[in-house]
């Protein structure tokens, strides 16, 4: 007997609508705008963490602010990999937008070695000198955001039209999360030690259908 045996099948569409339409009902009322609402179901959906109804911190306008920007072809700076693979290159490739991500760079992993820092933080140096609108989405490395935050605080860098900030862990996430929260910049961000590469690329692509008009729930 196969092990799908007894399984009802159910299209792939099909599976988004039921999933959502649970989400609705699991989460009942909230205290997020329409829109916000959206990314935080977007974020459950890919999670199952309801948690992130508690967690996650939008700045007064992130939402917009970031739909306006991903639809005007911004660029997406991610902390790693992971994050840039997770993201639809299709829909955010179709507005002129593109992902770049630094921290495989082997300059970058030669002068991290010579200054004794982290990879993450000359990854952040380098990403603030592209020209902007930026989108920082940054699930994995909190010393990616602690940096981001102090060049944005310090003035050294343009401030970011929206930063994602998501990373996942123990040591430095939740000091990092509150630095970025004290900066001016419009935010998105999963207080506490929950967050991760996959919860940061769910962010951006609930921004690119949003832009794109899907409001998919």
């Amino acid at each position: 007997m196969s092990e799908l045996d007894g399984l009802e099948y159910v299209r792939p569409d099909e599976i988004e609508r039921r999933s959502f339409e649970i989400i609705g009902q699991e989460l009942g009322e909230h205290g997020f705008d329409e829109l916000e609402g959206l990314v935080v179901k977007r974020v459950i959906h890919t999670t199952a963490d309801f948690d992130y109804a508690k967690n996650l911190c939008f700045t007064p306008r992130a939402v917009r602010r970031g739909i306006e920007v991903l639809g005007a072809g911004a660029t997406v700076v991610t902390d790693t990999t992971m994050v840039a693979a997770g993201i639809n290159k299709r829909v955010l490739g179709s507005f002129g937008g593109e992902v770049r991500t630094f921290i495989g760079d082997a300059d970058v992993a030669a002068e991290a070695h010579s200054r004794g820092v982290t990879r993450s933080v000359v990854a952040m140096e380098r990403a603030s000198a592209l020209e902007g609108p930026l989108v920082f989405a940054i699930g994995n490395a909190p010393t990616a955001l602690a940096r981001l935050a102090r060049l944005i605080s310090e003035e050294t860098m343009p401030e970011p039209a929206l930063v994602i900030g998501v990373p996942v862990g123990f040591v430095n996430v939740v000091e990092s999360k509150e630095l970025m929260c004290a900066t001016p910049v419009e935010s998105i961000v999963a207080r506490g030690r929950k967050g991760g590469s996959n919860v940061a690329a769910s962010i951006v692509n609930a921004l690119l259908y949003l832009a794109s008009g899907d409001r998919r729930e």
